[in-house]
């Protein structure tokens, strides 16, 4: 049977530089500035700058003069720095290797000693504050440990829902769910239950999962081994190096600009995607980005970007502007509709008219056949949506769909059509 191919709206081009892309950057090195390590492990960003944590321990670029921290803190020298977190009150938490959390208010610190030792809280591995004001510590092969200001829990695989014990990072949403990644998988804690995400019960695309981001409008991010995933509560979409321009498949590190563009640090060089079609990707050959693996990405409070290279130094990109959309095809739902009923004239085994009603959130389709199993498919061929015993003229809601091309197949008793489709 002949394949129907018909656009129903034109489709976007996809901004990718890899042209020179735009911006100023500096890169910071043991070579050229007094930072303390080309590791970096850790950034978090204030009104003041930058702090930076290297496998040789805290330093902050404030301004353009370097700090090494383990003048005031000797426990600080040589410690490998795998987290930073600036809390609700302005105060930084640093994760350790050896001595758990640590905090400092800018004059004192404090440290955790008998709860490290008690908890097993060594390698410390990311640290979040949920909306009671609660932290949760991720602990390489400790599991998870919250702190409210006054007691301590820990949560592990044996006494409770989580996964693994060997947790990557750690987000908490509107609910004040905690979204815990690890190397098995996805486990979320809504302080009662536990649910958990694999590849086998959803279109997770690795259970090794370095990272999670959640937007503004409460969507979850996820970089793993395997690309970039999307997941609203309901569908799952994936980014790779085969179907969008990230330059690498292991997504290390996530974070939002203010404008709600997703910066992506990866093994390969580092993007920035608007979450609909627009990408900018970033490398060596294109920009001023160290080459290789970037580990570490934080977005700085008048919109500087800092990329944190895991041998290779510190990079920042300041005065950078997302490209615009090239200028789009444009084409009425009337055009639409009559470009797909001329093409549907070459087709005689089954009559099949697609109409979309893309400003109120779905399509209709009109059959011959009294039912059909409807499919959307994205371009990395996965099936993201089925409508079984679908009837002619009933609606297919579509708002929440990961925006890209699809392909809408429709089998009826007489066989199958295959229809392009562009969701905007």
């Amino acid at each position: 049977m002949k394949r129907i191919l018909t656009t129903l709206i034109a489709m976007t081009a996809v901004a990718t530089a890899m042209a020179q892309v735009n911006g100023t950057w500096t890169l910071y090195n043991t070579k050229n500035s007094a930072i303390n390590g080309n590791n970096i492990a850790a950034l978090a960003t204030d009104s003041r700058g930058v702090w930076v944590g290297t496998y040789q321990g805290l330093c902050r670029l404030n301004g353009d003069q370097w700090q090494d921290y383990a003048q005031f803190n000797e426990k600080l020298k040589d410690q490998s720095i795998n987290c930073l977190m600036i809390d609700k009150r302005g105060v930084l938490w640093v994760g350790t290797d050896d001595y758990g959390v640590i905090e400092f208010d800018g004059t004192h610190w404090t440290e955790y000693t008998a709860e490290t030792r008690r908890l097993k809280m060594k390698f410390v591995k990311e640290i979040t504050q949920d909306k009671d004001g609660t932290f949760w510590i991720g602990v390489t092969l400790g599991g998870i440990v919250s702190y409210t200001g006054y007691t301590w829990d820990r949560y592990t695989p044996d006494d409770c829902g989580l996964l693994s014990d060997f947790v990557l990072d750690l987000a908490v949403d509107r609910a004040n769910r905690k979204w815990i990644t690890t190397n098995q998988g996805i486990s979320v804690f809504n302080d009662r239950r536990w649910v958990s995400y694999t590849v086998d019960n959803s279109g997770l695309p690795d259970n090794i999962v370095p990272a999670v981001a959640i937007d503004k409008n409460n969507v979850k991010w996820f970089g793993t081994l395997n690309g970039l995933c999307r997941f609203d509560g309901e569908e799952w979409a994936i980014w790779n190096t085969g179907n969008s321009p990230l330059p690498g498949n292991q997504v290390n590190d996530l974070a939002f600009d203010a404008d709600g563009n997703l910066w992506i640090a990866t093994n390969n060089g580092a993007a920035v995607f608007d979450g609909t079609d627009r990408w900018v990707a970033f490398t060596s050959k294109n920009s001023q980005l160290p080459q290789g693996n970037i580990f570490k990405i934080a977005v700085g409070r008048k919109g500087e970007v800092w990329f944190g290279s895991d041998s290779k130094g510190l990079a920042c990109l300041s005065g950078f502007v997302m490209p615009a959309p090239v200028a789009e095809v444009a084409q009425t739902e009337a055009e639409t509709e009559q470009e797909v009923q001329s093409a549907q004239q070459l087709q005689q085994e089954e009559h099949v008219r697609i109409v979309p009603h893309l400003s109120e959130g779905y399509i209709t389709i009109t059959l011959e056949s009294p039912t059909a199993t409807v499919t959307f498919t994205n371009k990395s061929g996965k099936v993201v949506k089925t409508v079984t015993n679908y009837r002619t003229g009933q609606k297919i809601q579509i708002g929440k769909m990961p925006k890209g091309m699809y392909v809408v197949g429709v089998a009826t008793a007489k066989g199958q059509k295959n229809i392009k489709f562009n969701l905007k």
